[in-house]
């Protein structure tokens, strides 16, 4: 009888430091930071970075499961604008019916361009691209072209928004109760499970009998839902709903899951490495604001930060020709 092989199968070290790269950029980016500006470490101001961190991060959250499917979802921008004009227009008669609405309308627009894209068999771009077209017009229309400020009366109904508990500002829980649904819903559910499967290889996943389409409808309705909850935020904390409200984010949004660590190609990332790919967004932010740099001209940056981003995370073993 042969003797058992005791072949080991040699660490890979490259994908280790891949794994902990965003992290250690991270740390080195505050360090930069905090040496260039020392009262940055300052608790208030630490709390201030991470609390604008916190849409940001719902923003891609919801992204990463599309990302993680080997799609793209270019429709978030415009839900979570839609989902302010939502807010604005319905708080006075409604109440808390707007936060209903909202997240019916994100749900349905996400579901939707799923839906086409699976059944239809048409690129996610192109199918999230004109959700984006349909729903800027619609809040244009809806808004009259203009923003629409939320009265006094009216934001009694999103105090929740702007309040702080244990001494932090209510979005950081938000985001924290965010966070923690979608790692648990990675790591726990078939949901979760299966879209690294699909990312990693459809053909397979469809070969042991899962059913991808219905898997993939539900990654963009996710990603649909949360965008609107950004845009309930935005219009909480500024105080009115513009179908422009999300124009700039939607570039920092995508970027902050590709610089996480979730691979373009799909099949690898994850909830947790979009969070820390948002903290790194919104310190190179911080960073570009301090030592004066345009906020149009930071597009500039991030655009280049996501096709480096994408340069390192790609998985080039499944990209035969680049189209």
């Amino acid at each position: 009888m042969p003797a058992p092989s005791t072949t080991l199968k040699k660490p890979n070290y490259g994908e280790q430091i891949r794994a902990f790269a965003p992290l250690l950029v991270l740390v080195g980016l505050v360090l930069v930071i905090g040496t260039l500006r020392p009262g940055f470490f300052n608790l208030e101001s630490l709390i201030v970075t991470v609390a604008d961190t916190a849409i940001l991060f719902i923003l891609g959250a919801g992204s990463t499961f599309v990302v993680m499917l080997g799609s793209i979802d270019l429709s978030i921008q415009a839900i979570c604008s839609f989902a302010s004009v939502i807010v604005a227009l319905m708080l006075p008669t409604y109440g808390y019916g707007f936060l209903v609405a909202a997240l019916v309308m994100g749900l349905l627009a996400g579901a939707v361009s799923g839906v086409f894209h699976v059944w239809l068999k048409i690129p996610s771009f192109i199918v999230t691209l004109a959700t984006s077209g349909l729903l800027v017009s619609a809040a244009l229309l809806l808004s009259h072209e203009r923003a629409i400020s939320i009265e006094e009366s009216g934001r009694a109904y999103l105090t929740w928004v702007n309040g702080r508990l244990l001494g932090l500002p209510n979005v950081i829980w938000i985001a924290g109760i965010v966070a923690a649904l979608g790692i648990w819903c990675q790591k726990y559910t078939p949901f979760g499970r299966y879209s690294i499967a699909i990312g990693a290889g459809e053909p397979a996943t469809w070969a042991s009998g899962v059913k991808v389409n219905r898997y993939k409808v539900l990654a963009f309705a996710i990603s649909g839902a949360l965008a609107a909850i950004a845009g309930v935020l935005m219009a909480g904390r500024q105080g009115s709903g513009s179908p422009n409200l999300a124009d700039q984010l939607l570039l920092p949004a995508i970027a902050s899951v590709i610089v996480g660590g979730t691979a373009i190609t799909g099949g690898a990332g994850g909830i947790g490495r979009t969070a820390v790919g948002a903290l790194i967004i919104t310190i190179v932010r911080v960073g570009m604001t301090f030592i004066g740099v345009n906020i149009f001209a930071q597009q500039i940056v991030f655009g280049l930060v996501l096709i480096l981003a994408v340069a390192l995370t790609i998985d080039r073993s499944k990209i035969v020709i680049v189209k």
